[in-house]
Order: C-alpha cells, then sequence, then structure tokens
C-alpha cells in the first residue's frame, strides 16, 4: 500500500512538472541557435521553431539589435509598441526571451492586457507611468513609477500602464518567452464575435451600446 502511494506521488509531481514544460519555452539544448533563412519555420501550438544554421556560421551582428532607436507607430490610444521577437533578431532564438520598446504620449494608455505565456519587467525609461496589475482575487496593485524605475507584471495576470506625466514616456520591458502572446481586453471581449445576448447580460448595456463597442474594437479597424 505504502509503494503504490508513492508511485502515486510520483506520477503527480511528474504530470505537474510535465504540465509546466509543455507551458514554458523548452530549454535550449546548445549554446544559441540563429535560424536558418534557407528553412521554413516548424508550428508547434504555442511557437514557431525555426530550424538553426550551422554555429560556425554565427556573426556578433546576430547578437545585437538596433531597432529600438526610434518608437514604433502611435495608436489612437497614445500608445506606440515595438515587439522584438526572434524573427526579426535571431541571436534570441531559443533562449526564451523576447523584449518590447513602448512608448506613451502624454495622457496615453496602454489598455489592460495580459500575456498567457510569460511574465513581463518593465523598466521606465523616460517618464512617469501610472502601472499596475490584477490578481486572482481582483486586488489591484499599482503605482506611479518614474524614471529608472521598474515593476514586475505576473504570468497571465492583467495590467495596464499610463503616461500620468507631462512629458512623453517610454518603457522597456522584457518577458520570459520568445513568443508570450498578447491579449487586449477590450478585443478581446468586444472585437472576437462573442453572442450579443450574453455580453449584454455580462455588462449591463443594451443593444445599441454593444454595437458601438463592437465597431469600436473590431479587429479589421482597430491598430
Amino acid at each position: 500500500m505504502v509503494e503504490k502511494s508513492w508511485v502515486l506521488i510520483v506520477l503527480v509531481v511528474f504530470i505537474m512538472h510535465g504540465d509546466e514544460s509543455l507551458a514554458s519555452d523548452p530549454d535550449p539544448i546548445q549554446d544559441f541557435c540563429i535560424p536558418n533563412p534557407k528553412f521554413g519555420a516548424i508550428k508547434t501550438a504555442h511557437l514557431s521553431i525555426l530550424p538553426c544554421k550551422n554555429s560556425s556560421e554565427a556573426t556578433t551582428d546576430d547578437f545585437v539589435f538596433s531597432g529600438l532607436k526610434s518608437s514604433g507607430n502611435f495608436t489612437d490610444t497614445g500608445l506606440a509598441t515595438f515587439p522584438v521577437n526572434p524573427t526579426i533578431f535571431p541571436g534570441i532564438n531559443t533562449l526564451g526571451i523576447s523584449f518590447v520598446r513602448a512608448d506613451l504620449k502624454v495622457g496615453g494608455i496602454n489598455p489592460p492586457h495580459f500575456h498567457p505565456r510569460a511574465t513581463e519587467i518593465a523598466y521606465v525609461v523616460q517618464g512617469s507611468v501610472y502601472s499596475g496589475f490584477v490578481d486572482s482575487n481582483n486586488r489591484v496593485f499599482s503605482r506611479v513609477i518614474e524614471q529608472g524605475e521598474v515593476m514586475v507584471f505576473p504570468k497571465g495576470l492583467l495590467h495596464f500602464q499610463m503616461n500620468v506625466g507631462e512629458k512623453p514616456a517610454t518603457i522597456f520591458a522584457c518577458l520570459n518567452s520568445q513568443n508570450p502572446g498578447l491579449q487586449k481586453i477590450p478585443s478581446a471581449i468586444f472585437g472576437s464575435g462573442i453572442n450579443e445576448e450574453l455580453l449584454e447580460k455580462a455588462f449591463g448595456l443594451n443593444h445599441k451600446q454593444i454595437g458601438t463597442m463592437r465597431r469600436r474594437f473590431d479587429p479589421k479597424t482597430v491598430n
């Protein structure tokens, strides 16, 4: 009986850790893997595997990225983002990381969103940014973070940012997955085609109001 109990415990532990490994980026089995442009990507459930070129063909330039010197294109929320992944920065392929530059105009916001496969750490390069996240008990952890300060957003939790300063703000964020995923809450709710009656009941909105929100967050018209 005792032996069977130990077998059960071992199986439970194995399954739990197996689930975690499937939900995270795999550990690299070599120093680095610079994608070989001669071959296409191999699609899996969570990421695209980019076949490596011979390590002897790697150069220093493969590990340097210069594309974050200026901001991306701004949306109507006053946000510009420039996400970086192995497709445009080969040196980070298989290393389990990605990063993004985010710029916020005065009063601009990064709407509530979450990354299902990554924890994010955000560093304020310049400006004053109201930042925070909401845990699974609906408790808000938020404050204004200034230039030189860092805030962490735990994996899978909703988080947000708003420039509350008098000048534009710049944030540099790193995520512990090369494919962290991005789910924007407004677009997910009103731009995904969820049954209208359900939305009316869930949010206490009428047909006209739901229509307005859907037009605003339709993915065909939203950046």
